[in-house]
């Protein structure tokens, strides 16, 4: 049986449950309703486009992480955009394993996108995501989010409203690109968003399993693992916005890969881009020397040991890798996870 994260209900996971590892040295006092998946439909509401008023504040933090010793080798294999394999079936329940998602859950109840867009390719094992539709509209939000560090934990405070724009959810009959195959019927919601991760994350004895959330971006929106309510390839199936995200019933906005409107300039090594429940940083596709990642240079839970940036220091630390490849950012935890969620 996996080591897994605290119990939340199985079920359908267009809203992918909360994650759930209750750790010692966090609590969430968040959660008034339990996560259900990003299906079931609920009653359309309509969505105000309001002015984004982001309210960022950083706390320097007083800890640091110390340094591992070994680096992680570059393979430098490249990712063909237009056949990216799809992740359906990639999930194991019992043991992590490279590529693919260690799930808290063994079975899985449907829901999410009714039929495959034409994306997909003729083979039947890849899709082109330059080719993959969209949700449309530009939607501005008024994006809070907060961070701070206070001895060894790190807690970030906001609304789970990101700090770009979004698609226009309810997706609209109109919007042929998309709703032909993901009639999402849910609208983005403000949420209660209360997280607290370790400040200085350590590598357990051995991995946890991950069950939808699994960490925050820098936009001050959530992160959720790449399956969706059938244990399929959320990426390649569900219909997304121009910034990767969407909304599940309870109106929490949210990515299955990486977010495309946070910005990772340069030619090296990515930047931090958001932070995974059990502490550990998400940076972006580049290593080190610049070069994009594929599955091939990371490890169980789709990340390696490398110099990085961390609390303003270059420091040799394990950190997840985004890649185009699934699972996209989190396959498990290396670290202790925290126990976090929304509630609207």
């Amino acid at each position: 049986m996996p080591s897994s994260s605290p119990s939340s209900s199985p079920s359908a996971r267009r809203s992918f449950a909360t994650v759930g590892v209750v750790v010692a040295v966090v609590a969430v006092a968040i959660a008034t309703t339990t996560m259900v998946a990003c299906d079931p439909a609920v009653s359309p509401t309509t969505t105000t486009t309001v002015p984004a008023t982001t309210s960022i504040t950083t706390v320097k933090p007083t800890t640091t992480v110390k340094p591992t010793t070994t680096t992680t080798p570059v393979t430098g294999n490249v990712v063909d955009k237009t056949h990216l394999p799809i992740g359906d079936g990639k999930y194991s329940s019992t043991a992590a394993k490279q590529g693919y998602i260690y799930s808290c859950q063994s079975s899985f109840n449907g829901g999410g996108a009714s039929s495959k867009g034409p994306w997909f390719n003729s083979d039947g094992t890849t899709y082109d995501s330059t080719k993959k539709g969209e949700v449309d509209g530009s939607v501005s939000w008024p994006n809070q989010l907060t961070t701070s560090v206070s001895g060894t934990t790190r807690t970030f405070t906001g609304n789970d409203l990101p700090n770009h724009t979004t698609g226009k959810f309810p997706i609209a009959s109109s919007d042929s690109d998309v709703y032909p195959y993901d009639r999402n019927p849910n609208a983005i919601a403000s949420q209660a968003l209360s997280v607290k991760i370790p400040a200085a994350p350590t590598v357990a004895a051995k991995p946890t399993c991950i069950r939808g959330e699994v960490g925050i971006l820098l936009s001050g929106a959530a992160l959720f693992d790449a399956l969706d309510a059938g244990g399929r390839d959320a990426v390649a199936w569900e219909a997304q916005d121009h910034c990767e995200g969407h909304p599940q019933n309870t109106g929490v906005y949210h990515y299955h890969s990486l977010t495309t409107c946070i910005a990772d300039p340069g030619t090296g090594q990515s930047a931090l881009l958001g932070y995974a429940y059990d502490g550990f940083g998400i940076y972006g596709m580049r290593g080190e020397d610049g070069k994009e990642l594929t599955n091939a240079d990371l490890d169980e839970c789709h990340g390696r040991t490398s110099p990085v940036m961390w609390d303003g220091k270059l420091v040799t630390m394990y950190h997840y890798v985004a890649t185009r490849e699934y699972p996209y950012t989190v396959g498990c935890f290396k670290g202790t996870p925290s126990q976090n969620s929304f509630s609207g």
